[in-house]
């Protein structure tokens, strides 16, 4: 290879270097806009390309990451807590405790109120639902049929004295009011059409006078047919929600009804009634009769009505130290609704 030399403007001064000639893609340009010296277009573009390219990633990457800090702003606990979210106001139920067992009982509780019947065969112990601030309550027939005098004691440990509306013993539901009540909580009723096997529901009544006892479970079956006793004084049970009585009924027995064609929890009597039941596992025991069946939202989905205790299938008589096995049975609330209008006209009373 020869070598050329070129002087830096004095050739007889300046010291001589390598001089390679042009490659012709980077030749001079004549295009006065340019210069003489300046270089090609298509070097120009590659000079400028990487530039370009550089921020056009930067306004991606910023935009992402605008995206990506909105999003956290909005999943961000702290600003939930802060009031920054869109979280239902006015419920007592805390965010912590919203669709949980906690939750269920701080709502409805006080909503369950717990009823002793006194009649001239005993005393029988249930519980209530209350539907209406003034002090609407219903509860099963059973508990109250026959009664000459009623108590209901609330969440908050105060008592009234309460009067029958209506009674429907064909649904085992009745209505009853207390005298000089205001201001209480009522229950939200709920729609048991909607219920499916499997539901977690929770269970609110007073057993064995335990009040305001709480339990779980979920519903196991829908649309069983239960037969329990229409009237008050057959074989000294019906209206006995397992607590005194003529007959000597022991109170661990439970309330009597029929299913599957054989009694459980003594004899139902000769008047008897059958109706559609939500079966649950959630525990029941003489006392809960009554009370409420609520689904994880907080509303009522039916009223408790029957339990199975295995020991006590034999007969009247037979008591049940086992206490709740996990069959219980309820109202539907449905079936409740249809038949407010009738009892609060004052039908059976």
């Amino acid at each position: 290879m020869t070598d050329h030399y070129r002087s830096s403007g004095d050739e007889g001064s300046s010291a001589p270097y390598p001089y390679y000639p042009p490659r012709p893609e980077y030749a001079p340009t004549a295009d006065p806009a340019l210069g003489s010296g300046a270089p090609a277009p298509a070097e120009h573009r590659r000079a400028k390309r990487p530039v370009a390219l550089l921020a056009a990633v930067a306004i991606a990457a910023a935009a992402i990451g605008g995206g990506a800090a909105t999003l956290v702003q909005q999943l961000s606990p702290a600003d939930q807590a802060a009031g920054g979210g869109s979280a239902a106001t006015g419920t007592n139920v805390s965010q912590s405790s919203k669709g949980t067992v906690a939750g269920v009982a701080q709502a409805v509780s006080p909503s369950i109120v717990e009823i002793s019947a006194a009649s001239g065969s005993g005393q029988s112990t249930g519980s209530g639902v209350i539907i209406t601030s003034d002090g609407e309550i219903v509860t099963n027939n059973h508990v109250i049929s026959g009664a000459s005098e009623i108590k209901v004691q609330l969440n908050n440990g105060k008592s009234h004295t309460a009067e029958v509306v209506g009674t429907d013993p064909d649904k085992d539901l009745a209505l009853i009011k207390l005298r000089n009540a205001s201001g209480l909580k009522a229950a939200t009723l709920g729609d048991s059409d909607q219920v499916k096997v499997g539901d977690e529901v929770v269970a609110i009544g007073s057993p064995e006078g335990l009040t305001g006892t709480v339990t779980s479970g979920i519903v196991s079956a829908l649309d069983r047919d239960v037969t329990v006793a229409k009237d008050e004084g057959q074989d000294g049970q019906s209206g006995q929600d397992g607590q005194g009585g003529q007959g000597g009924v022991d109170p661990r027995q439970g309330w009597p009804f029929e299913f599957g064609g054989q009694q459980f929890n003594g004899d139902t009597g000769s008047s008897t009634t059958t109706y559609k039941a939500i079966q649950t596992d959630a525990s029941l025991n003489p006392g809960n009769s009554g009370g409420a069946l609520i689904d994880m939202d907080g509303r009522i989905i039916g009223i408790n009505s029957a339990m199975y205790a295995p020991s006590g299938s034999s007969g009247s008589g037979a008591s049940s130290s086992s206490g709740s096995v996990g069959l219980g049975f309820a109202i539907p609330v449905d079936t409740l609704k249809a038949d407010l209008d009738q009892l609060r006209d004052g039908a059976g009373a």
